[in-house]
């Protein structure tokens, strides 16, 4: 499994956390891989430049798309393929969405659309480029030039809210909605509301979300689960357990073993 991740240029820096790259080639013996996408506080454009996923279907509905779009959600998505593969995304924070493509976070929660259904046109265009690139490298020239694309023709949107997400994601301190609304002179009323229309979620989950986050980099096998759950704010481990399982599908012992499908690029 070769997995690696690759910067943005700086005009992206403030929507793009990063570009990465996932591959594998099928050994002899295989016959099948499965990849769980967990929820996710963050929003993925992803490409299949290699090979093709079928999503296994939960409520009866099935996606098997090139070229897609996964928004930020509180559940987990299991795909399949028989053969190698190599996919290529980019982490995008939430509220790009309404900034570059003016449609409000808020509405776009739990979705997983083709570019064709998001973007129209547009988004045949770029699936056409980003499939047939020659490599990577221009993957990601592409790509930033698509997205830089629609910045320059994005509507001024709420900075501050924007940075209230980003400060979320990325504070180490187990931040309470109120003292997020204070820092940012909101009511709590105020915040909630713009920060689900950004966010997609309200900040209550979006915490929870960013939490999960946080355990799954904490695990580096020298930390017990006990000890990653206080660091990342859990107040108990029962609360702990609720949340791993609800937006992994497994319990931590299991999901935290590396044994869990679709987790291996996690531990490469």
């Amino acid at each position: 499994m070769n997995y690696y991740t690759l910067p943005p240029p700086e005009s992206l820096k403030f929507f793009v956390r990063s570009f990465w790259v996932l591959e594998h080639e099928f050994g002899e013996a295989e016959t099948n891989y499965i990849y769980r996408s967990i929820a996710d506080s963050c929003v993925e454009m992803v490409f299949h430049y290699r090979g093709r996923f079928e999503e296994l279907p939960t409520v009866g509905q099935e996606r098997n798309w090139l070229a897609g779009i996964h928004f930020q959600t509180d559940r987990f998505t299991r795909f399949e393929t028989n053969q190698s593969f190599g996919i290529f995304g980019v982490y995008i924070y939430p509220f790009a969405v309404p900034w570059l493509f003016n449609v409000p976070s808020e509405k776009t929660s739990n979705e997983l659309l083709d570019l064709d259904t998001f973007i129209g046109c547009t988004g045949r265009e770029l699936e056409e480029k980003m499939l047939t690139a020659s490599g990577n490298t221009d993957r990601v020239k592409i790509l930033s030039a698509f997205l830089e694309n629609c910045l320059l023709k994005a509507r001024i949107k709420d900075h501050t809210i924007a940075t209230a997400i980003k400060t979320v994601i990325h504070s180490k301190k187990c931040n309470t909605v109120s003292d997020l609304a204070d820092n940012f002179n909101l009511s709590t009323r105020q915040f909630d509301r713009k920060f689900k229309e950004y966010a997609g979620f309200s900040p209550k989950t979006y915490l929870r979300l960013v939490r999960l986050n946080s355990a799954i980099k904490g695990h580096n096998g020298a930390k017990s689960l006990t000890q990653i759950a206080y660091e990342c704010g859990y107040y108990d481990q029962s609360h702990f357990i609720h949340d791993v399982k609800a937006f992994t599908g497994y319990h931590p012992s299991f999901y935290f073993s590396g044994k869990a499908e679709g987790t291996e690029y996690l531990y490469v």
